[in-house]
């Protein structure tokens, strides 16, 4: 098999809290799409120095140090390539464009993921999505209606997060009743909400999805609008590649370490997470027996952060 061509993109983030992003230009693979700046690396060159280099050639800034976000794998056609995201905070100069292609400075939620080159696409997910995913206990009861409501505000009062509606015992419309009421602070405080399965109350609600296993097995396409977030449930290899064909936005991969909700799965130890998330080609949270603590644990074996039950639900 050929060897991935490797090119670094630089998500240079200023003050304000926007990204640059820069238009591929007239006569060029994927022309009209934005994408954010870099470029192919040389024989020998290390991935700093070529970031570098390749910002100083096409904005004319001279970049501070780097820190890796994402690391996309991707093909178009017959050609592969590791497209390896770096967040740049610092650097000299004023970003202008010296190859012809057009420039636009955006917050990361304003942009439009179906405007970008697909491998970009992950990249802006990595930069919106939180380091933890709180799912809601399974053992909620649809008569406490009011007391879940009351917990899930003070949750989402916390911020910093993805919040799930997993409530296997409830009424599909007692959930999407929780989430209607949810709906005003949760947008107000940039705590995405995502319902377990249910894509129509998704649809309806203009909320996410997380899709189950058996979802995901048989869709042949990305089930909502690319404005709602799409999370695919995974245990292996392959259901990573078939979210990453869908389009989904992220994964939650399981189970990483021994879990009591599912106590006869083999787990999958932090060794083999990493070896799945780095061939993943879309932002990966670390699923079953870890807590929120465990996020460095997680992103130092290239996932997006922790998802989970036990452990993130102590009452702030």
């Amino acid at each position: 098999m050929d060897v991935p061509m490797h090119v670094m993109a630089g998500v240079l983030c200023d003050g304000a809290g926007r990204v640059l992003l820069a238009q591929r230009p007239p006569g060029k693979h994927l022309a009209g799409l934005w994408e954010f700046p870099g470029g192919k690396t040389e024989p020998g060159e290390s991935p700093q120095a070529a970031l570098a280099r390749e910002l100083h050639e096409e904005l004319g800034i001279d970049a501070g140090p780097g820190t890796p976000l994402i690391r996309v794998p991707w093909r178009y056609g017959e050609r592969g390539l590791l497209l390896d995201a770096w967040k740049i905070a610092h650097w000299r100069g004023e970003a202008r464009s010296l190859e012809g292609q057009a420039l636009q400075w955006a917050r990361p939620e304003q942009v439009d993921p179906a405007l970008l080159a697909p491998a970009d696409r992950p990249i802006l997910q990595a930069l919106r999505l939180p380091r933890h995913y709180a799912v809601t206990p399974a053992d909620w009861r649809e008569a406490e209606f009011p007391e879940a409501l009351a917990r899930l505000r003070r949750r989402i009062a916390q911020g910093g997060m993805l919040l799930q509606l997993r409530l296997p015992t409830w009424s599909r419309q007692a959930v999407r009743d929780l989430a209607a009421a949810l709906l005003p602070e949760s947008r107000r405080l940039g705590v995405p909400l995502l319902l377990n399965a249910d894509v129509e109350g998704a649809r309806q609600l203009g909320t996410g999805v997380q899709l189950k296993r058996s979802q995901l097995s048989l869709l042949a396409e990305r089930p909502l609008p690319w404005r709602q977030l799409v999370g695919a449930s995974c245990h292996d290899a392959a259901e990573l590649a078939h979210a990453v064909r869908l389009g989904a936005d992220f994964a939650a991969l399981s189970p990483v370490l021994a879990t009591a909700s599912h106590p006869d799965a083999v787990p999958l130890d932090w060794r083999a997470f990493q070896a799945l998330a780095e061939a993943a080609a879309l932002p990966v949270y670390a699923l079953g027996g870890v807590a929120a603590a465990d996020v460095s644990r997680a992103c130092e074996a290239g996932g997006q952060g922790v998802a989970g039950i036990r452990g993130f639900w102590g009452e702030p």
